[in-house]
């Protein structure tokens, strides 16, 4: 019973140290914490083979079949981006120093991040490596650095030193992302750093980013630096002007990317731990210290309502109003597949009053869903089933409309190829 008694333990004591770091409403409050080892057997996070685009471009990069060109203070940013086929519009720029690199970043030299739902890039002008964390398959976040400075084989390197701060609390207790707010103290030296979702009111969000668009009036933490102090009151259509912009690659850091960005970081971690508290609980993986499946598959339970939970964008915090970017990413990713014979997509944005058209992650194709072992994707999806269905009764649930419910559905039984045939015409 050791592995159950762990998932239970774990669960308990996350939700109290949660609850001490990050106060949000009460339905919206971080959850349980993954209190296992990354060195269990049936995870070994440092030593177990990785499944991820950064491995897959380094193979390339090694066998010569892809190259990576060095170019002025830029370094290897432009061909990094080209090969992990990253969108220029989705770039984010951050001037707060709560990074690796963080002695280089402010608000005349921000931190660029590139991303997609695959793999995150970040790349600060004059700094010593551009930094990747890549969504494994089975591992989570991994992260990488590749040293910048030319060489006639460059590759990028893995990197566990991250973990210092990518792995704690705010991550669920596994290697995950973090998109912080942040914001200084009243004398102006200390740094108070809040950590960010699709559930934080916008209010409380962008501390130490910039922020371009339209943002109709909603108020947020952005845009915080001297420079913008000039500029015309109201939403920000571009950088261009607030520092030098040698080596940067655009000069938006739009608001519907942040969007989208403040929903990936905690999914991506949800299902790392829901993983993870599979493999640690899995009686057959641990031969020696066999747990009973009973307490197993409730412990599962807790966790798949969470990761469903938030899948579903069930406690997201609604806009005050509509928002409008402004660099071509909200057309480009609500264009994007798979979509369902109506040609409807859960990569849509809508940008008026929520992140998505419809409300469904689109990471529910993303291999790391794939690849959960059946003792998570099982109840994950028997829970998604029941929210979805109406069958979960409770006045939190309510924000899903009928409509909603049934074009989540829909789409899915046209696009998800392993969804259990319970999923039915939704009609209450």
């Amino acid at each position: 019973m050791r592995a159950s008694f762990g998932l239970w333990a774990g669960i308990s004591l996350a939700m109290l140290c949660a609850a001490a770091v990050w106060q949000t409403p009460v339905g919206a409050q971080r959850g349980g914490m993954f209190m296992g080892s990354p060195d269990d057997p049936a995870i070994a996070y440092s030593t177990a083979p990785v499944s991820n685009v950064i491995d897959d471009l380094n193979k390339r990069l090694e066998a010569g079949t892809a190259k990576l060109t060095f170019d002025g203070r830029s370094g290897y940013l432009q061909s990094a981006i080209d090969a992990l086929a990253l969108p220029v519009d989705s770039q984010l720029l951050v001037f707060s120093q709560a990074s690796l690199q963080g002695r280089l970043i402010g608000p005349t030299n921000p931190r660029s991040i590139f991303f997609n739902d695959r793999v995150f890039l970040a790349w600060v002008r004059d700094g010593d490596v551009l930094e990747a964390v890549a969504h494994d398959e089975k591992e989570g976040a991994v992260f990488y650095t590749l040293a910048q400075r030319p060489g006639e084989r460059p590759t990028f390197e893995r990197e566990f030193k991250c973990l210092a701060c990518h792995m704690n609390g705010d991550t669920s207790g596994v290697p995950g992302l973090l998109m912080f707010s942040t914001t200084r103290d009243s004398d102006g030296r200390n740094l108070k750093l809040v950590t960010t979702d699709h559930r934080s009111p916008i209010a409380m969000r962008w501390g130490g980013w910039f922020v371009t668009g339209d943002s109709r009036g909603a108020g947020h933490r952005g845009n915080q630096v001297p420079a913008f102090e000039t500029q015309p009151a109201g939403s920000l259509a571009s950088v261009t002007g607030l520092f030098d912009a040698e080596g940067y690659r655009g000069a938006t850091s739009d608001i519907a990317a942040l969007l989208t960005f403040s929903h990936q970081t905690e999914m991506i971690n949800l299902l790392t731990r829901a993983s993870w508290e599979a493999r640690a609980a899995d009686p057959a993986l641990h031969p020696d210290a066999p747990g009973e499946m009973a307490l197993v598959e409730v412990a599962m339970s807790v966790v798949a309502n969470e990761v469903v939970d938030y899948m579903l964008f069930v406690d997201e915090a609604l806009l005050p109003n509509p928002i409008a970017g402004g660099s071509g990413f909200t057309e480009r990713m609500s264009a994007r597949g798979p979509r369902d014979r109506k040609g409807r997509s859960l990569y849509e944005l809508d940008l008026n009053r929520r992140l998505l058209k419809y409300p469904c992650s689109y990471l529910i194709y993303s291999p790391a869903f794939d690849a959960l072992p059946p003792l998570a994707k099982a109840p994950i999806y028997r829970r998604l089933w029941q929210v979805l269905s109406g069958e979960v009764g409770e006045l939190r649930y309510r924000g899903l409309s009928l409509a909603d419910r049934q074009a989540i559905v829909e789409i899915l039984r046209d696009t998800k190829p392993d969804l259990p045939p319970y999923f039915t015409a939704i009609v209450r």
